[in-house]
């Protein structure tokens, strides 16, 4: 079983397994446990997720950027808790650590960039599969390597990896288990670019301050679900009747309004509507699921 919560009656701080920085309109979470290869953990999993609950609230963040602290980006699981790690007591209910996370990332309405400074195994690739946007140091790996350790893919990755690499590079790399380098990460379309290590963060932070000074966050957040959840559509007609509906919505937004003057008047826009209070009356357009609670995550 999973080690016990740190914080259960100790009167110690909480760890902090996520650190959030803001840097102007990018807030930049740092996973950090970095004597451990930032292993993940249920605390680690539960600040993820408080923090994008706190970015998606937040109409000054625009982006949020993922990395890791130390030489390592995650390391997957934390297994020091020995061979029965994943021997749960109630298989049939289970619900993995790192599709909680990731599911949350996949609900985010901020873009979504993880640089990847170093070794990014298990889950620690799998949950950055629903970012959207990926780009690596010269010294990251990457390991799907389930099948090694007498496991399977998880944080939902067999849904998002065919849809990111296609369906033969997802099953040679989840078949082999083995670890690859940032330039087949690259050739195959899991990394959007790949840097020197002091060069990677300053990369992701001018693709986010891109994003941040040119575009409508609304409009942002809108294309960001519409893009993912469009993958499971079985025709055009459903993005068709979905495009129509939220450009008739947005058309008649003071951002629109706001984009199409300053593109006229040959001057920078500043769209005025608000994730937190403009979204159209018809989002979310897809049946609700439940999710688990940010409490429930400590009995995983």
């Amino acid at each position: 079983m999973p080690p016990a919560d740190p914080r259960a009656d100790t009167g110690a701080p909480v760890a902090e397994h996520v650190l959030a920085e803001q840097r102007g309109p990018v807030l930049v979470l740092t996973l950090n446990r970095p004597d451990r290869l930032n292993a993940l953990t249920p605390l680690m999993a539960e600040q993820l997720m408080a923090a994008f609950d706190r970015a998606d609230a937040d109409d000054s963040v625009r982006v949020v950027v993922i990395t890791g602290s130390g030489r390592g980006f995650c390391a997957g699981a934390d297994l020091g808790s020995g061979p029965d790690r994943f021997n749960y007591d109630d298989p049939a209910n289970h619900r993995d650590l790192g599709g909680i996370a990731s599911l949350r990332i996949f609900e985010a309405l901020k873009p979504v960039i993880a640089a990847f400074n170093g070794p990014a195994v298990g889950a620690g690739i799998t949950m950055m599969l629903a970012a959207d946007i990926r780009l690596a140091s010269t010294t990251a790996k990457f390991g799907f390597v389930f099948a090694r350790r007498g496991i399977v893919l998880e944080s939902a990755s067999s849904w998002f990896l065919p849809r990111l690499v296609g369906i033969s590079r997802a099953m040679e790399w989840a078949s082999t288990g083995r670890v690859f380098g940032a330039d087949e990460a690259l050739e195959a379309g899991l990394v959007r670019s790949v840097h020197e290590p002091g060069a990677l963060l300053p990369a992701a932070l001018d693709l986010a301050e891109e994003i941040a000074a040119n575009t409508a966050p609304v409009s942002v957040a809108l294309n960001r679900q519409m893009l993912w959840r469009m993958l499971g559509a079985d025709h055009p007609m459903a993005a068709h009747e979905l495009d129509s509906r939220a450009m008739g919505s947005r058309g008649r937004s003071a951002d629109a309004r706001e984009g199409i003057s300053a593109f006229l008047e040959k001057r920078a826009a500043a769209f005025p509507d608000r994730v937190s209070a403009d979204l159209p009356e018809f989002y979310p357009w897809w049946p609700e699921r439940p999710f688990t609670p940010l409490g429930a995550i400590r009995a995983l």
